[in-house]
C-alpha cells in the first residue's frame, strides 16, 4: 500500500510540474495567438473603446465646465440679486424719510393754519365785543339822556327846548364815568 501512496504522489507532483515545465513549442504558439489576439483587439476593439472612453472624458470635461459656469453665473446672480435687494431697502429708507418729512411738513402746516385761524377767531371775537360794547355805551348814554329829559321836565315842570335839554344832557353825561367800561373794552 505504500508503493501505491508513493506512486500517486509521484503522479501528482510530476503532473504539476509539467504544467510549469518550459516547452518552447507551446511558448510560440502562445505568442503567435497572443500577438494575433492582440493586434486584432488592438485594431477593432481598443480604438473604439479609447474613442468611447474619450469621448466620455470629453463629456464629464464640459458637464465641469458648464456646472463651474453655472456656479459663477448663480453667484453673479445672487450677488446682483443682493445689490438689487440692498438699492431697493435703501430707495425704501429714502421714501419713508421723504414721507416722514412731508407729513411733518403737513402737520406744521395745519398747525399754522390753526393757529391763523385761532387769531382771527379771537381777532373777530373782540372785534364783536367791542362793537357790542360801544353800542351797550350808546345806548346807556342813551337811556341816561332821556331819563335826565324826564326827571327835568318833572322837576321843572315845563319842556325844555332841545338846546336845553342838550345842555342838560351833556352836563348829566359830564357827570357820569364811562371811562371804565372803555377801559374794559381796550
Amino acid at each position: 500500500m505504500l508503493d501505491l501512496l508513493a506512486a500517486e504522489s509521484s503522479n501528482a507532483a510530476g503532473s504539476s510540474n509539467d504544467l510549469i515545465k518550459v516547452v518552447p513549442g507551446l511558448m510560440i504558439w502562445t505568442l503567435i495567438a497572443f500577438a494575433i489576439t492582440f493586434f486584432v483587439l488592438r485594431k477593432y476593439a481598443f480604438g473604439p473603446i479609447q474613442k468611447t472612453i474619450e469621448a466620455r472624458r470629453d463629456r464629464i470635461r464640459e458637464a465641469v465646465e458648464e456646472a463651474d459656469n453655472a456656479r459663477r453665473e448663480a453667484r453673479e446672480l445672487l450677488e446682483q440679486n443682493r445689490a438689487i435687494l440692498a438699492q431697493a431697502k435703501a430707495e425704501s429708507a429714502g421714501i419713508l424719510a421723504e414721507a416722514r418729512k412731508v407729513a411733518d411738513a403737513q402737520i406744521q402746516r395745519a398747525k399754522v393754519e390753526a393757529e391763523a385761524e385761532r387769531q382771527r377767531r379771537l381777532e373777530d371775537t373782540r372785534k364783536q365785543i367791542d362793537a357790542e360794547t360801544v353800542r351797550a355805551i350808546d345806548q346807556i348814554r342813551r337811556e341816561v339822556a332821556d331819563l335826565t329829559v324826564e326827571a327835568t321836565q318833572r322837576v321843572v315842570g315845563k319842556v325844555l327846548d332841545d338846546a336845553d335839554q342838550r345842555r342838560l344832557i351833556d352836563e348829566a353825561i359830564e357827570g357820569l364815568d364811562f371811562s371804565v367800561l372803555e377801559r374794559g373794552r381796550s
